[in-house]
């Protein structure tokens, strides 16, 4: 089951990480191997979200998302989409960007270098709106308790997460600025490049979230119809019927999933940025990733259950917090790539052991009733 599920993300894995050492070496061996665990620890709570809406599609909308979605996911977003936020940055053409990439690595690593205080923006203010709108959230899960419980009473507040991210900005614009002057020349007109690009995250993020909330909201009002014709159906003494469920509503459920998985993805592509900015290591690693967020997605749906590690969510959306900041103070100083790596693996495995403690308390506790006690028990 195991080996039928992950079999295609080994092949992947070893292929990729074989790929990185000739390319680049065991250097480019280890970026790989970190941009693989980030991309699946930032994408664990997508393929469980995944696997809740895919249980409810037939089997043709099932393999359509599996096949044409993971096309998408992983040749769209991991490989063409780098190339193209580097070609806009750089103001470049994409096969041009492509080229550079492959045969003048010194000199797209510049064009790379120039660009980053926009790139570093732009993502730092998209990962900062997913990270501020989850903790924001009032959920009856909570991993920090101590911190989250505040956070949440603080989140009722309206825009105060769009009105945090601003301030950040506008600190991190005025930072560069006075920094960009004290050495005068080029870089003097910096602190506008990371204003606007900063901005033009924020407006992307609230767009993709969007029209996320307006497929969900469709995929609700599907639902419900289905429902009560249903409802009606068995009333009357007919059929059920299951044409326009696998239909129309599977195909909102597919438009949502595709807006997710880019939106999931699109956390992966700008986080790589903070790890490498050579193109080739962020493809392999990303292409790895993503196509074990497909077998993750797989194998829920398979098992019919849920992962049970419930604080993995939390892990991965600190991990996009941090990774938020980290991209922001990259616009003025140099962080190293491993350490840069580190923190969300770390997280990751935080919140993972937490799960498993309070598991235990549960089980101690003999149910699930006593979420608090729970909490308490695992240490958090």
């Amino acid at each position: 089951m195991l080996l039928k599920t992950f079999g295609w993300s080994f092949a992947v894995t070893a292929l990729g990480l074989v790929a990185a050492v000739f390319y680049g070496g065991w250097t480019a061996f280890g970026i790989v191997a970190i941009l693989s665990i980030l991309e699946i620890s930032l994408s664990f709570d997508n393929a469980v979200v995944n696997a809740g809406i895919l249980k409810k599609m037939n089997a043709f909308w099932q393999k359509i998302f599996l096949t044409i979605g993971v096309l998408i996911a992983v040749f769209g977003m991991r490989l063409v989409f780098p190339v193209v936020i580097v070609a806009i940055s750089a103001q470049l053409g994409p096969i041009e960007a492509v080229d550079l990439a492959l045969t003048d690595k010194d000199r797209y690593q510049q064009l790379v270098t120039d660009a980053h205080p926009s790139i570093a923006a732009f993502g730092g203010m998209f990962l900062l709106m997913i990270f501020l709108d989850f903790i924001f959230e009032d959920r009856d899960i909570k991993w920090l308790a101590w911190l989250e419980r505040p956070l949440a009473k603080l989140g009722k507040v309206d825009m105060l997460s769009v009105c945090i991210a601003l301030i950040v900005l506008l600190v991190s614009a005025i930072t560069f600025g006075a920094h960009a002057h004290q050495h005068g020349g080029a870089h003097a007109d910096k602190a506008e490049t990371v204003l606007l690009a900063g901005i033009a995250g924020l407006i992307t993020y609230m767009i993709v979230g969007g029209l996320s909330g307006y497929f969900e909201d469709k995929l609700e009002e599907e639902e419900e119809r289905e429902h009560e014709e249903e409802e009606a159906a068995e009333r009357a003494g007919k059929p059920k019927s299951a044409v326009k469920l696998a239909g129309k509503a599977a195909f909102f459920m597919f438009l949502y999933l595709e807006v997710l998985d880019a939106s999931f993805s699109f956390d992966g592509v700008i986080g790589a940025f903070a790890i490498t900015n050579d193109i080739v290591l962020m493809a392999l690693g990303l292409g790895i990733g993503a196509m074990y967020v497909r077998s993750l997605t797989v194998y829920l749906v398979r098992q019919g259950t849920l992962d049970d590690y419930v604080y993995l969510e939390h892990g991965a959306h600190y991990a996009i917090g941090a990774l938020s900041i980290i991209l922001l103070v990259t616009i003025q100083y140099q962080i190293h790539e491993i350490i840069t790596g580190l923190v969300g693996v770390i997280l990751i495995a935080w919140s993972f052991w937490s799960s498993v403690r309070r598991n235990r308390a549960l089980a101690a506790a003999g149910g699930d009733g006593d979420q608090e006690k729970a909490e308490v028990s695992s240490g958090v």
